[in-house]
């Protein structure tokens, strides 16, 4: 498992938020292109960023930051927020390595099937929001998490078997920001379900054991954004992550 840091962006700057509420955000005063260098003299190959402004607004809105970001550091840049027509994928992947299509991955599962085939599975990947309900179903969340679909993660996942999907980023919504550990039961069953897949994990990541106990689930890699920036892992953790620290 590779860990891959994530950086989120509104108005240019660092910012992370609790469960996807603009309402509840905490600034950090650090600059996105030096962070990213820093995680790319730690030995990161990978930066995982959100253009916040872009989600809030439906288009990508910070991209002339975020190829500063990929220029300076020299990574490779996932990218999502605003990615919501063939137009933002293109403007996107005109930037970024990698694409993530959230919303329309369960709202027009035709077209993003389209897309992987053209595309190529490497170029996009799906993002897969879901609020696990009392009977243990990780049922998805849509639109910045405010609406609920009637999909399950796993009815979504099947629907897309004969796809060229490859690479998904699975965030438990309510972990989200929260740092209150992941959930491990739900990465352990994505990879049981769906072998082939390369699941990213998002949402509660505290410290380096939490790292650890998902490198024994099987996702191949894990995304973390606040306790890197809060220092809840020292440098010698995070490049023990990483492939070329």
């Amino acid at each position: 498992m590779e860990l891959l840091p994530a950086i989120d962006i509104r108005g240019g700057r660092c910012v992370r938020l609790l469960q996807g509420d603009f309402g509840q955000e905490t600034r950090y005063p650090v600059d996105p292109v030096e962070l990213a260098q820093r995680y790319a003299d730690l030995g990161a190959r990978w930066l995982h960023v959100v253009d916040l402004d872009g989600a809030a607004q439906g288009a990508p809105a910070n991209l002339q930051v975020i190829q500063e970001i990929a220029r300076a550091a020299n990574l490779k840049v996932q990218l999502g927020g605003g990615i919501r027509s063939r137009d933002d994928l293109d403007r996107a992947l005109g930037v970024v390595d990698r694409a993530v299509i959230g919303s329309l991955a369960v709202e027009a599962r035709d077209l993003v099937t389209g897309w992987l085939q053209e595309l190529g599975p490497d170029r996009i990947t799906l993002a897969l929001d879901v609020r696990v309900d009392e009977d243990d179903m990780p049922r998805i969340a849509t639109h910045g998490w405010t609406r609920e679909s009637a999909e399950t993660l796993w009815s979504t996942l099947t629907a897309y078997a004969d796809s060229d999907l490859r690479h998904v980023l699975c965030t438990d919504v309510e972990r989200d920001g929260a740092l209150l550990g992941p959930n491990l039961r739900l990465y352990a069953t994505c990879r049981h379900r769906f072998p082939d897949i390369r699941f990213q994990a998002s949402g509660g990541v505290r410290d380096s054991r939490d790292l650890s106990d998902l490198a024994g689930t099987g996702v191949a890699w894990a995304i973390s954004g606040k306790a890197l920036l809060e220092g809840r892992i020292t440098d010698e953790e995070i490049r023990s992550f990483l492939p070329s620290g």
